[in-house]
């Protein structure tokens, strides 16, 4: 085994939440099997708890990735918070504030003492919502990264936006649409929607504005997409930016040895083997991800509609508060009239779930991490997103990648979503032509996302060259 000393240190910093923990993760491992690297994952000591209550191995001594000599470690650093509070992690206006304080402090005592121990860090890589990474680096004189956890679409926007480039929608101008240079037209409601003026979310708004602000303090941003996607957008931001498309990066063949190495926040419950049961492409799987709380109003109307449409099903229902809010809870009964034909769980090893031949559709809140694993899996959506890049997100799944079908426009659009309407989407998803065209585009995503993360594969290249780059700079 190669001495830890002799291995050039790559540090990877996560903002706290499941979106962002298991891209950065992936990315860590990716690059440690690789690259010959030694990274370590730093996160709070409340994401390392949760982390080690879901079984994942986070040790702080470095664990071997592949067989080319590098590993992966983890460090775990106070936010200023109790790590069984999350109350106060939901209050966002207060916590990043505290976050930054506490996490710069801690962080730079840390990467002291790698250079103490003869480890020193050669480069930080953060996940966006955490800019003060980046003001570290340049502080520090560490060189640092961002890998991007949306789509390059959400990075155009945000640019332009931060930038004061193109009009968006404003206080006197709630509703215009907004053209942007290689992207179809977005209307008010599928920008993302921190950016729009009524947003409930001003601090993440102020966040993100940041890292944009700080992207002349990186070196590189890498990119959880791949060029087939996205590709004239792509192109034409690498002349703005230096992107590097890397995604998707669940995709990438990792080894057996690596797979305790997880990035759940949740302990994922047994599925698989009623999916084993059920016949191919009959169930409908049903998640909103880890932060999406819908009303219980929400809840009972998905719930009957899923009951009417008649289909066979897999639901992750979530009972905890997120920053949303408190979920709804299944109807009383409710489980009873499905019998056999559904399950519900608290959290599924979604990867896993959306490889299944179970499985025909996704009815999906659109976040990013599961708009590209289900684009690599070959699965249809039923689109329903709520805040943020997921409006953005169901307009081109819907739209312009045409493996979707639209259940709701997002929160913004303050209405229920009827049992009805949703019976209706759900039979759509699952039979007919709509459904035989959908698959056939997911198919074809599929087939493109294999070949970019394959050897010589475009994101394969770019982190090819990410690890050149990296190596470069641990020997100046």
């Amino acid at each position: 085994m190669v001495a830890q000393q002799n291995l050039v240190h790559v540090f990877l910093v996560t903002f706290q939440g499941q979106g962002h923990v298991n891209p950065l993760l992936r990315l860590g491992k990716l690059l440690a099997s690789k690259g010959n690297l030694l990274v370590t994952f730093a996160a709070t000591k409340s994401i390392g708890k949760k982390m080690k209550k879901a079984d994942a191995a986070v040790s702080g001594d470095p664990t071997p990735v592949g067989n080319c000599g590098g590993m992966i470690r983890f460090e775990f650093f106070d936010d200023g918070c109790s790590e069984d509070n999350d109350d106060e992690r939901h209050d966002r206006a207060t916590y990043l504030p505290k976050l930054e304080a506490y996490g710069k402090k801690a962080i730079a005592a840390i990467l002291d003492r790698h250079a103490q121990d003869g480890r020193p860090v050669s480069c930080l890589v953060n996940s966006p919502f955490i800019p003060w990474v980046s003001d570290l680096g340049e502080e520090l004189n560490i060189p640092s990264a961002m890998l991007w956890v949306q789509s390059c679409a959400c990075f155009s926007t945000y640019y332009h936006y931060t930038n004061s480039l193109i009009p968006f929608p404003s206080e006197k101008q709630p509703d215009i649409d907004v053209h942007l240079p290689n992207m179809p037209m977005l209307k008010s409601d599928e920008i993302p929607s921190f950016l729009h003026p009524a947003t409930p979310y001003p601090s993440l708004k102020a966040a993100i504005l940041k890292q944009f602000r700080n992207l002349p303090k990186t070196f590189c941003v890498l990119m959880e997409t791949f060029e087939e996607l996205e590709d004239d957008l792509i192109k034409y931001m690498s002349e703005i930016c230096p992107i590097r498309p890397v995604g998707p990066l669940f995709n990438y063949p990792l080894l057996e040895t690596t797979s305790n190495i997880s990035g759940d926040l949740i302990k994922v419950e047994k599925c698989l083997e009623w999916l084993d049961s059920q016949q191919p492409s009959s169930v409908v799987y049903i998640s909103f991800g880890s932060v999406v709380s819908l009303s219980q109003e929400q809840v009972t109307e998905m719930a009957y509609g899923v009951l009417n449409s008649g289909v066979s099903f897999l639901w992750v229902v979530r009972t905890t508060a997120t920053s949303t809010g408190v979920p709804g809870r299944l109807p009383k009964g409710f489980m009873e009239d499905v019998g056999e034909r559904g399950m519900v769980v608290h959290w599924s090893p979604q990867a896993e779930v959306l490889s299944h031949p179970a499985v025909s559709c996704f009815v999906t809140h659109c976040g990013w991490n599961s708009t590209m694993e289900a684009l690599s899996s070959g699965v249809p959506v039923v689109a329903f997103p709520q805040w943020g890049d997921q409006v953005t997100d169901a307009k081109y799944l819907v739209d312009e990648w045409k493996v979707g079908i639209r259940m709701c426009r997002g929160e913004a659009e303050e209405r229920v979503i009827g049992r009805e309407e949703i019976a209706k989407c759900l039979k759509e998803a699952t039979s007919g032509a709509k459904a035989t065209e959908m698959k056939k585009n997911a198919l074809k995503w599929k087939k493109s996302a294999a070949e970019a993360v394959a050897e010589g594969g475009t994101s394969h290249r770019s982190i090819q060259e990410f690890v050149h780059d990296v190596k470069k700079i641990g020997v100046q």
